[in-house]
C-alpha cells in the first residue's frame, strides 16, 4: 500500500552490462574530485604549489571511507552492515579523514594553517556534491511529513515505509498505516545539498580575508556545525541522546565551539602568524624526481 503523493523518488543507477554504477558511488567520487580541484585552484591563486593536495586527497579518501564505515558500525552498533555497500556516516569519515590529511601535512611540512585555510572551501564544496549521492540512492532522508515538498522513497536505502520507520527509527505507525505503507518524508538530503552550497558560497566569498592564515577554516567549522545541527532535527534517526540530541548534533556543537575558538586565535595577523599572502617563502620546493 502506498500513500498518494506527487513526488516519488527512484534510485539513480547506471547499468554497464553486469556492472552497476550507483549515484552514491559516483557522487562520492565526484566529491573528492571537487574538493581536490577547489583546493588546488585556491593554492595556485595564492601563489603556492598545488601538488601536495594529491597526497592529501589520497590519504583522505582511504581514511575517510574507513572512518565513515567505522562510525556506522561501531558507534551506531550496526554490526551487520560492516560488509554492506551502504552504511557510511559523514562525521566519522570527516574526522578520521582529517586526521589522515593532518598527518600527511605535518609529515611533509606543507603548512598546516595554509592547507586548513584552503581546505574550508574545498570541504564545503565536496560536502554539497557528496550529499547528492544520498539523494541518488534514497538514504539519509527525514521524518514523515505530508508537506508540499515531501518525498516518498519506495525503493530507498531503506524504503521509507511505516514498518521501517517504526523498526529502525522508533517512529510510531501513523493511524491507518500498515508496515508496508510508504510514507512521504522530509527530503533532508536536498536540504543538505542546498546548505552545503550556501556554506561554500560564504567561505569562497571570504577567501581573500585579512586575518591570519588558517582563520577561514574556523568559518567553515562554524557553518558546518550549524548546518548539521539544524538538519538533524528533521532527520529520521534512532540515536537521540541528551535532550533528544543525536550523536551528530553533539559533534556539531563541538565543531562550532572549535571554529569560534580557532577564528578568535587567528583573528589578527602577527609575525609568527602571517596573512594568506605572507608566508610564500616557507613553501617547500617540489622534490626532484629520482626516476
Amino acid at each position: 500500500m502506498t500513500l498518494p503523493h506527487p513526488i516519488v523518488h527512484h534510485p539513480f543507477v547506471i547499468a554497464l552490462g553486469p556492472l552497476q554504477l550507483t549515484g552514491f558511488g559516483i557522487a562520492i567520487l565526484m566529491c573528492f574530485v571537487t574538493g581536490q580541484a577547489v583546493a588546488q585552484y585556491e593554492l595556485r591563486r595564492r601563489g603556492y604549489d598545488a601538488e601536495p593536495v594529491n597526497d592529501m586527497v589520497f590519504a583522505g579518501v582511504i581514511a575517510g571511507l574507513l572512518g565513515a564505515k567505522l562510525y556506522y558500525v561501531v558507534v551506531l552498533r550496526n554490526w551487520n552492515a560492516i560488509f554492506d555497500r551502504g552504511g557510511f556516516v559523514f562525521w566519522g569519515g570527516y574526522i578520521l579523514g582529517s586526521i589522515a590529511v593532518l598527518a600527511v601535512v605535518l609529515k611533509k611540512r606543507f603548512g598546516i594553517r595554509r592547507m586548513m585555510d584552503v581546505g574550508g572551501a574545498a570541504s564545503a564544496a565536496a560536502y554539497a556534491v557528496g550529499r547528492t549521492g544520498c539523494w541518488a540512492v534514497g538514504d539519509d532522508y527525514g521524518r514523515p511529513w505530508r508537506g508540499f515538498l515531501a518525498v516518498a522513497f519506495p525503493h530507498g536505502a531503506p524504503p521509507s515505509t511505516a514498518g521501517v520507520m517504526a523498526r529502525e527509527f522508533g517512529i510510531p505507525l501513523p493511524p491507518g498505516a500498515g508496515p508496508t505503507t510508504v510514507l512521504s518524508v522530509y527530503p533532508t538530503q536536498l536540504y543538505e545539498v542546498a546548505m552545503g552550497l550556501v556554506m561554500f558560497g560564504i567561505v569562497w566569498r571570504l577567501r581573500d580575508h585579512k586575518h591570519a592564515e588558517g582563520w577561514l577554516f574556523g568559518v567553515y567549522a562554524v557553518l558546518a556545525g550549524i548546518e548539521r545541527f539544524i538538519v538533524e532535527f528533521y532527520r529520521a534517526k534512532d540515536d537521540r541522546l541528551v535532550y533528544g540530541l543525536t550523536y551528530a548534533q553533539l559533534i556539531s556543537i563541538g565543531f562550532v565551539v572549535f571554529g569560534v575558538v580557532w577564528m578568535s586565535v587567528f583573528w589578527r595577523v602577527r609575525e609568527r602568524w602571517p596573512g594568506i599572502y605572507g608566508s610564500r617563502a616557507s613553501v617547500p620546493a617540489p622534490e626532484a624526481s629520482t626516476a
